[in-house]
């Protein structure tokens, strides 16, 4: 089984499933843009918070400066709250200009750093009571267009206070100045204690209205991963499920089925959780992480630009253990699926187990696999373990060179506390979403691993049909081998050689030949679970690897040593392969197999359930509701391999009885080793070390065929 794939290619395809849910999506998307929107609002709502607990300035004087900032292109270094309300303070008696943009309304008028104005005017209105805060509040709301005087006092090169006027012209007002000054005009602007009181509750209620609103779109974001998850899921494991059915039985003889069973259920499971990942945290949390990076750039993009200065190096680290993760994971995935083949066959096989004493040895070797499992296991948790500690490490690395810069900046007076403060919740914020993908790439890494498992199975070839294959007729006239050469796969001598063998139809054969002759590889060659080498089989003179799968194998019914039932009811077990049926057919079916007289006895009849592996039912009964199943089809050929082997004398009687009436009309291949089936059929057909060595009646045979006189001596005679 090829399992080489390159970087993510087996996950993306399991991304296959994904885009046909994309109205999801598209919800999923919006909800994770909803809760980093929310996210984002939280952090700048401290900023506001702070400014109130701390004294800094009111909210109104707060947003004017916004304002102003954007519509004139100044900022103004802020003095403490009473003293902006205080027209007798000397801090209050201007407004001090800490920073101008050039290519703003301020830089064009000639305005400088250190500038401070004293007194503004727009139209015929001075600011109304001549403090900070008012002058604030007539540049950040007055109409546009309207006459502009600023009285300026500017500082000359001799330390002299030179006083300026300008009259200009009122410059647009920002787009979403209406937007920042709503939520305040509930607010008073007085700073009165009960003011600045109402003003902090209606701060929290608004961080509780987006805590709510980050919440319930995370409630959505989450179950839309979910769903996404678990329909892709579901849909891959239909898609694998189907496509084993349709491989070679060959596959299966060769490599059993646990290993698949396990990639069916486990490794699809372990996949979809890296799909889980991708469309849950790995598009909130990015997203949650750039609104808080976007809030901290508003309040100083310097000291951001210097915290993202270690996204390389958690770049690399991450990559690092992505890498690890996948080797360990793919190795845990083996010994799980060995881990799981050691369960089922210790438990198909209890009854061995117990009577041969071996459960101190079946202990040890599930043991060891066990082992084998826990040291991938630990692997991968040491690498888990270790990538979310790594991240701080890095992450505090990256937040010391911020808070000592931004500690210089407060203590210097270029930045208030409660913008550093609420620069580090934006930071942190930032940090922590970036912690929580951290191990995103190694998660991402195990479901790619598990991908490359299942889509191994995937890639497998199916059974091929020939091109432009027809639908056979039923047969009418013979069965032909001719010159067949067949060889197992990972055998080194062929099974069959030179093998030619024709069947009138309507004729009952027996096959005999000791252990490994090819007497049933050769049946098996008749339905297609195996293709020979080389030569031909026909039916009615058509090659039947040229005709469909479903045509061929409708015509033919098989019973074979190793009893097959469903989890399911006798009925429908009966009714297997004519689903269809009438209850009535059902039961003649099963009288024709001798079925009927066990399963009328039952509390539940025909709706008896026959339980996993088939409890609850003896070997003999279970056979004769196989054969059931078999007559039920009605096919024109039956391929009776060992089918006697776990039958009762008398049940073996009663079938012996019925099967001259089973078998009119139809082709049949008996395989047995017991003389009473063999002597039933029209003709015998001696198999040894995979060639046809003789072909006649049972006397004759005696008399001229010494490997079927052995045989007859050695196996097919049974004891009266």
């Amino acid at each position: 089984m090829s399992e080489k794939t390159t970087n993510l290619s087996a996950f993306k395809r399991v991304l296959g499933y994904v885009w046909p849910q994309w109205p999801t999506l598209i919800a999923l998307f919006f909800w994770a843009a909803m809760i980093a929107v929310m996210f984002s609002a939280s952090f700048l709502t401290i900023i506001p918070l702070l400014k109130v607990m701390m004294e800094e300035e009111g909210l109104h004087a707060w947003i004017d400066r916004k304002v102003c900032n954007e519509r004139y292109g100044i900022d103004f270094s802020v003095p403490g709250r009473n003293e902006l309300y205080d027209i007798t303070s000397d801090a209050a008696r201007y407004l001090y200009i800490s920073r101008v943009d050039a290519d703003k309304w301020g830089g064009e008028q000639g305005l400088k750093h250190g500038d401070q104005i004293t007194k503004v005017t727009i139209g015929e209105h001075p600011s109304q009571d001549g403090s900070l805060a008012g002058m604030l509040e007539l540049l950040a709301t007055s109409e546009s267009g309207q006459s502009l005087v600023l009285s300026v006092l500017r500082t000359d090169a001799q330390g002299n206070s030179v006083p300026l006027t300008l009259d200009k012209i009122v410059p647009e007002m920002p787009f979403y100045a209406d937007w920042m000054q709503w939520p305040v005009s509930f607010i008073p602007r007085s700073e009165k204690n009960e003011d600045m009181l109402k003003a902090m509750i209606i701060v929290i209620l608004a961080l509780t209205a987006v805590t709510f609103i980050r919440c319930w779109a995370r409630f959505y974001q989450t179950y839309l991963a979910e769903k996404v998850v678990s329909i892709a899921n579901a849909k891959l494991r239909e898609d694998v499920f189907h496509h084993a059915l349709y491989m070679p039985v060959g596959f299966f003889a060769a490599r059993g089925t646990s290993d698949t069973t396990s990639r069916i259920i486990g490794d699809v499971a372990q996949s979809g959780k890296g799909i889980k990942i991708l469309f849950g945290k790995t598009i909130r949390e990015p997203l949650v992480a750039m609104g808080a990076m976007t809030a901290a750039f508003t309040i100083s993009w310097e000291l951001s630009l210097i915290f993202l200065t270690s996204a390389p190096a958690v770049i690399g680290v991450i990559a690092i253990f992505g890498k690890k993760m996948k080797r360990a994971m793919k190795k845990s995935l083996v010994s799980t699926a060995q881990l799981l083949g050691r369960i089922q066959e210790a438990m198909n096989a209890l009854r061995v187990v117990k009577v041969y004493n071996r459960q101190p040895w079946e202990v040890h070797e599930y043991e060891k696999k066990n082992r084998e499992f826990l040291k991938y296991s630990l692997r991968m948790s040491k690498i888990d373990a270790a990538t979310s500690p790594v991240m701080d490490a890095m992450g505090m690395v990256a937040a010391v060179g911020v808070i000592l810069i931004g500690a210089v900046w407060v203590t210097h007076n270029k930045m208030q506390p409660s913008a550093f403060f609420a620069l580090l919740a934006c930071l942190g914020g930032a940090a922590e979403s970036v912690r929580k993908v951290s191990d995103v790439w190694n998660m991402v890494q195990q479901a790619n691993a598990a991908a490359e498992r299942v889509f191994a199975v995937m890639d497998e070839p199916k059974e091929k049909e020939a091109p432009g294959a027809f639908a056979m007729k039923p047969l009418e006239r013979q069965i032909e081998f001719r010159d067949i050469v067949f060889t197992y796969p990972s055998a080194q001598q062929p099974a069959l050689e030179g093998v030619s063998l024709t069947v009138p139809a309507g004729q009952t054969v027996a096959v005999v030949g000791s252990n490994g002759s090819g007497k049933t590889t050769l049946v098996n060659l008749l339905p297609r679970f195996y293709d020979p080498d080389s030569g031909q089989i026909l039916i009615d003179g058509q090659d039947i690897h040229q005709a469909t799968f479903y045509s061929l194998r409708d015509q033919i019914s098989m019973v074979t040593q190793n009893v097959v039932t469903f989890n399911d009811t006798i009925a429908n077990n009966i009714a297997y392969g004519k689903p269809d049926a009438t209850r009535d057919e059902v039961i003649a079916a099963a009288k024709r197999a001798y079925a009927h007289e066990f399963i009328t006895t039952l509390p539940n009849g025909y709706d008896s359930m026959i339980g996993e592996l088939s409890s609850g039912f003896s070997g003999g009964q279970l056979q004769r509701i196989v054969i059931a199943r078999a007559i039920l089809k009605n096919p024109r050929i039956l391929i009776f391999d060992e089918a006697m082997s776990q039958i009762d004398a008398e049940s073996e009687a009663k079938i012996h009885a019925a099967l001259g009436d089973i078998m009119k009309g139809r082709t049949c291949f008996l395989i047995a080793h017991r003389f009473s089936t063999v002597i039933s059929a029209d003709r015998i057909v001696v198999v040894d070390k995979g060639r046809i060595v003789a072909d006649g009646k049972h006397q004759e045979l005696i008399q001229s065929c010494q490997v079927y006189k052995n045989l007859y001596e050695t196996q097919l005679m049974s004891p009266q």
